[in-house]
């Protein structure tokens, strides 16, 4: 039987389809975090504004609960980066990354401060009895050096934290989580050990991956998760009858779980004020299915920080940051009326939902905006967008 064919548009729009960015629904926070499999979460506000553009009439204080009550966890999982994601994922989603975690995090630094894999075996299930109830990172280096002495400890510290089944746990306002993190145990079972990939808990990420973020290659799947091609395939294969196969744009070969959201291309996608590092936009190898090519430099620094955007008819088309007064938008190219009347109105929806926590939200990157305006981007249009009507 010939493979479904996909455009890409039609891409485009199952994605914002599965991310809940054609139109916000009304759920809770836990199973909106499920929906969406996981927020990027390296600036403590980035998974509320993430929500705040997903789910209808938002309450912040429904994260915190989250948060708090641990339906919802934030720790280092796929990339080796922050995420928050539904509690009942994180295990089979950690033990998918035990490969990349073992190499990155027990590797050169790790080394470098005279360990091997094996201490790490030994003190992971020790710094979990001492992680019992949240500790600070003080706290946490000091139990290393404690136990390996100060000239090991830096070394010990950076692998550990990343390697060991840890949360971060709630320490400050206005986001649930403050510049100092603290940690607490993951509480989910056996630790896992070694560096073989644990096939089941891969086959649970590649069909949550699937389910949340539309087709995807083999590539897509191994650049979100930061998991080698071989296995990923190996997980493909098992899950054969469970997956389907389709023919995206150069005819590449794509996987999707039967009767999931795939609309047409031609449906209407709303303008959105996207967070910082949306999840969206690094989900695939392929940035270009939300990210125009000539526009990844822009929004994409090099040193990995992915700046607020703005979303209109699905794909990126410039990049917003607080002002007094509202929010000032910087179009890449000349956008339609219309288009700016939907921004203006997620502009008075979103100061409204900062404006008690922190109105100048991401205020420390505004660096970037004047690299922004020495590119000299010719057609660009910067509107400030008012907080009130």
């Amino acid at each position: 039987m010939r493979a479904v064919r996909i455009t890409a548009e039609e891409l485009n729009r199952a994605t914002l389809s599965r991310q809940l960015l054609l139109a916000r629904e009304p759920l809770s926070v836990p199973d909106g975090v499920r929906r969406v499999v996981a927020l990027q979460a390296q600036h403590p506000a980035s998974p509320y504004l993430a929500l705040w553009n997903r789910l209808t009439g938002l309450d912040p204080a429904e994260l915190d609960a989250a948060f708090t009550g641990r339906s919802v966890v934030k720790a280092a999982l796929m990339r080796i980066t922050l995420h928050a994601v539904h509690a009942g994922d994180y295990q089979d989603f950690r033990a998918a990354m035990q490969p990349t975690l073992y190499g990155s995090r027990l590797g050169y630094r790790f080394a470098a401060a005279g360990l091997t894999p094996a201490d790490a075996e030994r003190l992971v299930p020790e710094l979990l009895a001492f992680a019992d109830r949240p500790r600070g990172s003080a706290e946490m280096q000091a139990w290393v050096e404690e136990r390996l002495g100060a000239e090991k400890k830096d070394g010990a510290w950076w692998g550990l934290k990343a390697y060991a089944p840890l949360h971060h746990a709630p320490t400050d306002a206005p986001w649930s989580f403050g510049v100092r993190p603290s940690f607490v145990a993951a509480g989910t079972g056996p630790v896992p050990t070694g560096r073989e990939v644990a096939p089941e808990a891969l086959r649970t990420l590649v069909l949550r991956y699937l389910a949340g973020f539309g087709p995807a290659s083999v590539a897509d799947v191994a650049r979100f998760a930061m998991v080698r091609r071989a296995p990923v395939r190996d997980a493909l294969r098992a899950l054969d009858g469970a997956v389907e196969q389709l023919r995206g744009p150069d005819d590449v070969v794509l996987f999707d779980v039967p009767g999931a959201s795939r609309p047409p291309g031609d449906v209407p996608a709303p303008p959105r004020l996207m967070a910082m590092w949306d999840s969206v936009l690094l989900a695939h190898a392929d940035r270009g299915r939300l990210v125009p090519p000539a526009y990844r430099p822009l929004v994409i620094r090099n040193n990995g920080d992915v700046l607020p955007t703005l979303l209109v008819d699905g794909r990126v088309a410039g990049v917003w940051r607080p002002v007094d007064g509202g929010i000032e938008a910087t179009a890449f190219h000349p956008l339609p009326s219309a288009a700016w009347d939907g921004l203006a109105a997620e502009a008075r929806s979103l100061t409204a939902f900062v404006a008690g926590r922190e109105p100048a939200v991401y205020s420390r990157y505004g660096h970037w905006w004047s690299k922004l305006s020495r590119a000299g981007l010719p057609g660009a249009q910067v509107l400030v967008l008012p907080a009130v009507r």
